[in-house]
């Protein structure tokens, strides 16, 4: 293992305020021109935003990492005035800043194969020259940054996450812990064999008070925050995806019935779903509506005391073994859209792998997956399945579309913690091997791309991890956040899938074994940029927010 790189005296965190000040005008800026183009009139115009949509998507990606550069700025700040920032910490800051930049200035990776250059989302010249003039004032070696960072990360490991001291270190040690003793053991059998998570880790993971966790003490939660979901969701998800996943099916149906139920179902389902006495599955998505939640056809029509819904819904996760199924239904006619949506709090027994739907009304099957197993997903037929009009969210009809919007962003943000973790995962996974194995009589770590590799995957994981620990903390302000949702997720799952991706080209081979952690977790990573909106869905979204309030 390499000896750490001693930090050279001396070396502190420099004002980084001229440059996210330039970075925020040439954002600024730019939003200003898309929007001459999309919203001239006011609202933004969706014919021409489709038009525009590359310059929008690599916009929402400029301002993701603006606001990441803040989130690292402000982390740098804290430590310092703490005293607790180590050496590994000022390099993760001092790269994050230099690559982020330099990425602005001269192209963003969208995807593996789409790069955004300053052109493509008018990006004004003479902002992007004071841009480059401010960064370039720290004067930041990015080769010799990264070596040093990697010789560090090869020494002593990745750097803690937070404060030592806090509340929130204490819960991210307790289910680090958990998942370390209880979960790593078993997720290669269970995804090698494809079955679902045991009932007993589940029954764990209650006790711990997992699916509750942001439901108040009055509904059998335990009280806590978004920034508390986060934590544990990314523990658990650093030792399993499909395990940092399970609660939340959870909180978006706690969240739906917290928000907008009746009183009666607030008391018939909340405390049963803090308990884990009912598993819920999300039933949204059709085979012509994914992310067009408008076109969803999928019909309940009023038959007495009963709703008999008839059609056809897929990507159900858990959907088998749950309880209670939140279905997203019409309930007017086709051509409002979105206006004649309701949700329906639809039981049902739970099923088994070789019988997931053993009811009447019901069908379906199951839909194999690369990765992401432990609860299987499904597609679904209702053929007039009955449910009680009392389960119709809220009581009233026509309020589903608002109702499951109001969710999303809490799914988001707690995707976002589920990418942290595999990103984390992967930059474990990576640095192990990297450190142990041997070619041409030296470890993998001491060859320049490896340590380039390694190095990049702890900034980004950092970086990735306090945006979305940025975006809890907005969506506990009560305020709307929409936006840092967007790029909490937009930003995290890119990295997972990076940071996996890396994973398996320092194993080399051996990483492409099946049986393998690191082809465990890049079949894992490949789900986070598609579920719970796409990639493009949250870029979309972030470049309305932007426009909508530029002013």
């Amino acid at each position: 293992m390499a000896a750490p790189a001693a930090t050279p005296p001396g070396r502190t965190w420099k004002d980084r305020t001229p440059t996210l000040e330039a970075l925020t005008r040439l954002v600024a800026q730019a939003t200003a021109r898309l929007a001459a183009l999309v919203a001239a009139e006011g609202p933004v115009d969706p014919a021409a935003l489709e038009r525009h949509q590359g310059a929008a998507h690599a916009l929402a990606w400029a301002a993701t990492y603006r606001a990441a550069l803040e989130e690292l700025d402000r982390w740098a700040r804290e430590q310092a005035a703490a005293a607790r920032r180590g050496a590994a910490e000022l390099l993760i800051c001092e790269i994050g800043f230099a690559e982020y930049v330099q990425q602005v200035l001269h192209g963003i990776p969208l995807s593996q194969s789409e790069i955004a250059r300053p052109g493509d989302w008018h990006a004004d010249r003479e902002l992007c020259t004071a841009l480059d003039r401010a960064q370039d004032a720290h004067g930041t070696d990015l080769p010799a940054a990264r070596r040093a960072l990697a010789d560090l990360l090869a020494a002593e490991g990745s750097p803690p996450a937070g404060p030592p001291d806090s509340e929130e270190a204490l819960i991210r040690e307790q289910f680090r812990r958990f998942a370390a003793a209880e979960v790593a053991p078993q997720v290669g059998d269970w995804h090698a064999a494809d079955s679902l998570i045991p009932d007993a880790l589940i029954a764990a993971l209650a006790e711990l008070g997992v699916f509750g966790l942001t439901l108040s003490e009055a509904h059998g939660g335990a009280g806590l925050g978004k920034t508390a979901m986060c934590i544990v969701s990314e523990e658990l998800s650093r030792a399993s995806l499909a395990v940092g996943s399970l609660a939340t099916r959870s909180e978006i149906a706690a969240e739906l019935i917290l928000a907008s139920g009746t009183e009666d179902q607030k008391a018939r389902f909340l405390p049963a779903l803090a308990a884990a006495e009912i598993i819920p599955t999300a039933v949204f998505t059709e085979p012509e509506a994914g992310s067009d939640l408008a076109a969803v056809r999928t019909r309940a029509r009023r038959d007495g005391p009963v709703y008999r819904i008839d059609g056809a819904k897929t990507w159900a996760t858990h959907a088998g073994r749950a309880d209670l199924m939140t279905v997203l239904v019409r309930t007017g006619p086709t051509e409002a859209g979105h206006r004649c949506l309701s949700i329906l709090l639809a039981d049902k027994p739970r099923g088994s792998a070789a019988d997931p739907f053993p009811v009447d009304g019901l069908s379906g099957g199951e839909i194999p997956t690369l990765g992401y197993r432990g609860m299987k997903e499904y597609s679904q037929a209702f053929d007039g399945f009955p449910v009680p009009a009392a389960n119709l969210l809220g009581g009233v009809e026509g309020e589903g579309f608002r109702q499951l919007m109001a969710t999303f962003e809490t799914a988001r943000i707690q995707t976002a913690a589920r990418g942290v973790g595999v990103a984390q995962a992967a930059l474990d996974e990576g640095l192990a091997y990297a450190c142990d194995r041997r070619q041409f009589g030296k470890p993998l770590v001491a060859f320049a791309r490896i340590a380039d590799k390694l190095a990049m995957m702890a900034v980004e994981t950092g970086v990735a991890r306090l945006l979305t620990l940025a975006a809890a903390r907005a969506k506990e302000s009560r305020r709307r956040a929409d936006i840092e949702a967007g790029m909490a997720k937009l930003l995290a799952a890119r990295v997972a899938w990076a940071n996996a991706d890396s994973t398996v080209q320092i194993h080399g081979g051996s990483g492409y074994a099946e049986e393998t952690r690191a082809a465990r977790l890049l079949v894992d990573a490949r789900i986070l940029s598609v579920f719970e909106g796409t990639a493009e869905i949250q870029a979309g979204i972030i470049a309305r927010g932007l426009i909508g309030r530029r002013n």
